[in-house]
């Protein structure tokens, strides 16, 4: 998995690439962590770029979990751009009712 992390004006978008498994999850858990830190310093809403992430497995989900309790309500976390299969484990794990999900990454606000 790689990471990217970019301010885009009045956001900062994070754009996680590959696969988040069971070799991958901590090292973006502890990007996603950086980055609700960043952006709560920033007072900017977070982005997720979702559109370069195959895959997550439950330990993904959790770190998602554990960013939105760093950020304490603080910040907007929003997910965008997911693939078919992504959309599909955050519906199936209910992450589409803890975060709100579109389509693009500028509609993301």
């Amino acid at each position: 998995m790689d990471w990217r992390l970019r301010n885009d004006g009045d956001r900062l978008v994070a754009s996680p690439i590959g696969r988040v498994d069971e070799d991958s999850w901590k090292a973006f858990s502890t990007h996603l962590t950086a980055a609700v830190r960043d952006a709560v310093a920033a007072k900017a809403p977070l982005v997720i770029d979702l559109s370069g992430l195959e895959y997550m497995t439950s330990k993904g989900l959790r770190a998602l979990t554990m960013a939105k309790n760093e950020a304490r309500g603080q910040i907007a976390i929003r997910l965008a751009a997911p693939n078919e299969t992504m959309r599909r484990i955050l519906s199936i794990s209910r992450y589409d009712m803890l975060f709100p999900v579109v389509d693009d990454v500028d509609q993301a606000g």
